[in-house]
């Protein structure tokens, strides 16, 4: 280090620190044990009129916080959609926090810019969408769906005859906002902030897939600008909508297609899964997150959209001062933000060091492991797999809802292995994701093991 008398002391201090986290990766216990007031007892509440050195506020820190964290890194941590970080994103992670670039410039930063645009290309080749479709890296799938719909509101409205961008909302045409039944909520919130509203509900089947022929009687209810919402992996059943069959259905009445793709769009990476995405090229735009199935750290969502001129008009910010490129797109024309990390670089690194059988492999291990706990489940007496486990979510029940809820909480309390509780039509569930480049068949053994514990716990 050429300064190590500024950087060195933090540095090793935060190194030896991380490790000792790290280390309980695999047999840590999960759930936190410290709740939120009992940390900030531990941090300090009076902010000093001086602190002690680095070294020591980070040792204070760790002491203080990390028995208030969620081990999210386990294999058998299997709540929400939330993946680890295998090592070589979290070094290149570590590696952009040294560099400290804002990457919103190719100018710039260009050694950065550099490595996204390669992370960019590999992703439109890997998830199989359109040479034409520009990528942009956002804080999670939520941005990304953002980014996508802000693009769609806009061009919707400008094949209508109305500029948003010179005219604003107000008084334009009516955008029709059509959205599965089984949505996540992240569309909802994305559709709101873009202004389209919480959407026209669309049906869908006993695994949430929206139906072909609701879609089309919703189309046909009405005219004018239109925008359909798909979903690539639905958080209960792990189902897919059929893609081709109902883009080229919202493509017929005019509409515009987006793809909520948070986990499930990494499918169209595993040639045993390809067939759950089959027509995702045919989509106008796509959101995903690199931290749910890729495992690179957080804050890293991908946007993606196969008109780059509509994107850029919809998001780009230009001024004198920034130097923009004059003949070729700046990260900044691609996303909602123009001061940012380069949150890019880590699914550089592990795209860089998987390659494409390794994303494959990835992706295909965890569909893997999750049908390994669906069959484990469904030799615990009194258990039911709800769902057709086509991917990585396996939702079940024990019987009446209180048991259920008394074995999600046996589970948690052991906290060698953890599920989420939802409620999946009607029932209480424990809902099982498999997300983590850990977990294989013997970690899902693990959990199963775990799981048949707590449901002798529950009684």
């Amino acid at each position: 280090m050429s300064d190590p008398a500024t950087f060195g002391p933090a540095l090793d201090e935060a190194v030896a620190l991380a490790g000792r986290w790290l280390g309980g990766t695999r047999d840590g216990r999960i759930p936190p044990t410290a709740d939120i007031d009992a940390v900030k007892d531990a941090l300090g509440r009076e902010l000093p009129d001086r602190g002690p050195s680095a070294p020591e506020v980070l040792q204070r820190m760790a002491e203080a916080i990390e028995p208030g964290l969620m081990r999210i890194g386990s294999p058998r941590f299997h709540g929400w959609v939330m993946g680890g970080a295998q090592p070589v994103s979290l070094g290149a992670d570590w590696l952009v926090s040294a560099w400290d670039q804002n990457t919103g410039l190719r100018t710039v930063t260009p050694g950065v810019v550099a490595a996204e645009e390669l992370a960019a290309a590999w992703l439109t080749d890997l998830l199989g969408l359109p040479s034409s479709a520009e990528v942009g890296f956002v804080t999670g799938a939520t941005v990304a769906s953002l980014v996508g719909l802000v693009a769609a509101r806009d061009e919707v409205l400008r094949r209508a005859g109305w500029d948003a961008a010179e005219r604003g909302l107000a008084g334009g045409p009516r955008i029709r906002f059509l959205v599965g039944a089984e949505r996540h909520g992240s569309v909802d919130s994305s559709g709101l902030v873009a202004g389209l509203g919480r959407g026209q509900v669309v049906e869908a089947d006993d695994q949430g897939r929206m139906r072909a022929d609701a879609l089309r009687a919703a189309l046909a209810e009405g005219s004018g600008p239109a925008i359909v919402c798909l979903q690539a992996g639905n958080i209960h059943s792990g189902a897919f909508d059929p893609l081709g069959e109902l883009t080229d259905i919202a493509h017929e009445a005019g509409a515009w297609v987006h793809v909520d793709g948070a986990f499930g769009l990494w499918a169209e990476a595993a040639p045993g899964l390809r067939h759950l995405t089959a027509g995702l090229e045919r989509a106008d735009s796509w959101a995903t997150d690199a931290h749910k199935t890729l495992n690179v750290p957080y804050d890293c969502g991908i946007a993606a959209v196969a008109d780059p001129e509509a994107l850029h008009r919809a998001v780009a910010q230009h001024a004198a001062y920034l130097a923009s490129s004059d003949d070729v797109a700046d990260p900044a024309d691609r996303v909602l933000e123009l001061s940012r990390r380069a949150r890019g670089v880590p699914v550089y690194a592990t795209l860089a060091q998987l390659g494409r059988d390794g994303v494959a492999g990835l992706v295909q291990q965890l569909a893997d492991s999750a049908q390994v706990i669906a069959e484990g489940i469904r030799g615990v007496p009194g258990a039911e797999v709800l769902n057709d486990v086509v991917y990585t979510q396996v939702c079940a029940a024990f019987g009446a809802d209180e048991r259920t809820r008394a074995v999600g909480a046996a589970l948690l309390a052991h906290g060698q292995a953890l599920a989420s509780p939802s409620v999946w039509h009607g029932r209480a569930v424990l809902r099982f994701s498999v997300s983590n480049w850990l977990t294989d068949a013997e970690e899902a053994g693990r959990t199963v093991a775990a799981v048949r514990r707590a449901v002798d716990a529950a009684g």
